[in-house]
């Protein structure tokens, strides 16, 4: 049990019906999930109102209610507190409930439209080769030490975040590596959190159904780095021209790191090709597992990172030239016939791009390039055309399929992403909606050396189709699938 006006602390708070000197189980944002005791924070959200559920949390025990608008009818006995943000009092009340947390381990925010994942998952595997006991929070999923807990989306809703943090403060976390969506900084979930350091990858279109435009999404990602204290580090990628823009008015110690342009940390990609990377990083030669110019950024960010937690210069350039590479992050292999497959999460033009560079900068121009990607329902519909472009310049043969349709018709999504094939490259595109067939598709064309990449779902193990979650696992399927074509 816990003081309400005690979690209250910190919030802009208008008005009191009743008393804040209660006791309280829980937080709730969910009427369905109310029990005896709890407090329930109506949150106006983008497509449901909780303050139309006031009412049934009360009638299913709630004795408190936090809102940014009274009822017109109160009830007796209940306990309304009135507030100017209910997202920003959900994230104060949260980190109130779990004693602040994240003041009580070093707390690193990575924020940008790709290489999140890969960079928080590389730390994470950098610091306990280190022997540091750490936590992660991910969009793969989440890691404290060696215990696996499930993730549902790329960063917790504030209550969930704030107890997964005491889970790692009680298991003695020293670290947590954090990936920072768009969404989570606009709702205000990392509201109260500390941040030791932040770190920014880069900006490309992305989420404009729910940002509305680039400008918004650019000062959305600004708003973290603007919210971190003098005693924190904001590291930034300054081959990314909003780079900088980054660390403007920015309290933190400000570090940068590029391939390109002059920066703290450098690298230089010495050799590219499916066995790994060979790069200078700091003037130091190292080989990594990981392949492509954007795994380059990924590690150089990572060493960067490390450096200002650690000083043991040499042992994290040894550690890192053992890191694994990603889950369903240009994650491949060769068939027994000799077809590469490669499976990777990209699902922005820009990943999309990188992923494709990095295949033409290592093949040998013999091969048939083979790109399966799709765009997934109920998101930004602009990227559509521009990724079926992009699939078709840097491709050879290119199959446009189905991703995650969610409450649309594959069909229609697939019509508008033919928009962005020009002319000239309808001979190799098929449309093929149903994903398993597209992949057996490419599986049966491709030859000794030719090269298959499903783009889209990575590490995801299902497809939303109405609501519902399918099995469906781009890299078991294809591996299956050549198995058989090679009998």
């Amino acid at each position: 049990m816990k003081n309400l006006r005690d979690i209250l602390y910190g919030c802009s708070i208008k008005e009191v019906v009743g008393k804040t000197d209660v006791e309280i189980k829980n937080i709730v944002f969910d009427s369905r999930q109310i029990e005896e005791e709890d407090v329930f924070v109506a949150i106006k959200g983008a497509a449901v109102d909780g303050h139309k559920f006031i009412d049934s949390a009360i009638k299913s025990g709630a004795t408190a209610i936090v809102c940014e608008s009274k009822p017109d009818n109160v009830e007796a006995g209940i306990n309304y507190v009135v507030v100017e943000d209910a997202h920003f009092a959900l994230s104060v009340m949260a980190n109130n409930y779990y004693d602040q947390p994240s003041k009580k381990l070093k707390l690193i925010g990575i924020t940008g439209t790709n290489g999140k994942t890969t960079t928080t998952t590389l730390l994470f595997q950098l610091f306990r080769e280190m022997g540091s006991s750490v936590g992660l929070i991910s969009t793969v999923v989440n890691r404290i030490n060696d215990e696996e807990i499930p993730t549902e989306r790329t960063t917790p809703d504030p209550v969930s975040l704030n107890a997964l943090l005491q889970q790692m403060v009680e298991a003695d976390c020293e670290y947590c590596f954090m990936e920072v969506s768009s969404h989570a900084i606009h709702q205000k979930r990392i509201g109260k959190l500390y941040f030791s350091g932040g770190a920014f990858t880069n900006i490309t279109n992305e989420h404009l159904d729910y940002h509305k435009s680039f400008k918004e999404y650019l000062n959305v990602k600004k708003e973290f780095f603007d919210g971190l204290s003098k005693e924190a580090f904001a590291v930034t990628n300054v081959d990314d021209k909003n780079g900088e823009v980054m660390l403007q008015n920015c309290d933190a110690k400000k570090i940068t790191y590029g391939l390109k342009n002059i920066a703290d940390y450098k690298a230089k990609v010495l050799e590219n090709n499916f066995s790994g990377l060979v790069l200078t990083l700091q003037g130091t030669e190292l080989y990594t597992r990981l392949i492509g110019d954007f795994n380059a950024y990924n590690i150089l960010l990572v060493y960067a990172i490390a450096e200002q937690l650690e000083d043991n210069t040499i042992e994290i350039l040894r550690i890192i030239s053992k890191l694994q590479p990603v889950e369903g992050r240009f994650e491949h292999f060769r068939s027994e016939s000799g077809v590469i497959g490669i499976v990777d999460y990209a699902h922005t033009p820009d990943a999309l791009e990188n992923v494709l560079n990095t295949i033409n900068n290592i093949r040998t121009g013999n091969e048939i390039v083979f790109t399966l990607v799709g765009c997934g329902g109920d998101r930004d519909r602009t990227k559509r055309p521009v990724m079926a472009s992009i699939s078709c310049e840097l491709s050879d043969k290119v199959i446009l399929t189905s991703d995650n349709p969610r409450t649309e018709n594959p069909e229609a999504i697939i019509e508008e992403m033919m928009t962005g094939v020009g002319g000239e490259h309808f001979k190799k595109t098929l449309s093929i909606s149903n994903r398993k067939e597209a992949i057996k598709t490419a599986c049966t064309m491709a030859e000794k050396d030719d090269i298959i990449l499903i783009a889209g779902k990575g590490h995801e193990t299902y497809q939303e189709i109405n609501g519902v979650k399918h099995d469906f696992d781009d890299l078991e399927i294809l591996k299956e699938l050549l198995i058989k074509m090679n009998k």
